[in-house]
């Protein structure tokens, strides 16, 4: 059902936690399936210098996080803002159609911690 890639990024998770003195959060949940996911960075001069999350779902929700933060970690917060679902589907090597929503939840965590960034509400 999961790709080699999924399954080794929901083993092994890259980037878990809280970014250190963050100015950008956000969290985003899935009703549907009960995926919450929380987004963290800490942005400089306009440059992801760390990323993080902590994703409570499957393992498509987690792997999608991991993979997430780690094509981010060192962009700029504009190619940030262009990084899309289907990115990272394909970073991961596909995910199964009834969990593509996983990769959207991702998506929409960067979209809205970007926002609060540029906002300076970083929310609880």
């Amino acid at each position: 059902m999961y790709t080699d890639k999924v399954m080794e990024n929901f083993k092994n998770p890259q980037n878990v936690g809280v970014a250190e003195n963050a100015n950008a959060k956000y969290t985003v949940g899935s009703p549907e399936c009960g995926d919450i996911m929380e987004m963290t960075m800490r942005i400089e001069n306009d440059r992801i210098v760390d990323i993080k999350f902590r994703t409570f779902g499957c393992a498509a929700a987690i792997a999608s996080s991991s993979m997430a933060t780690q094509l981010l970690k060192g962009k700029t917060v504009d190619e940030a803002l262009k990084l899309t679902n289907d990115e990272v589907i394909n970073a991961l090597g596909g995910l199964p159609p009834q969990k593509i929503h996983c990769s959207v939840l991702a998506e929409e965590a960067i979209r809205g911690a970007i926002q609060s960034y540029k906002s300076g509400e970083i929310g609880e």
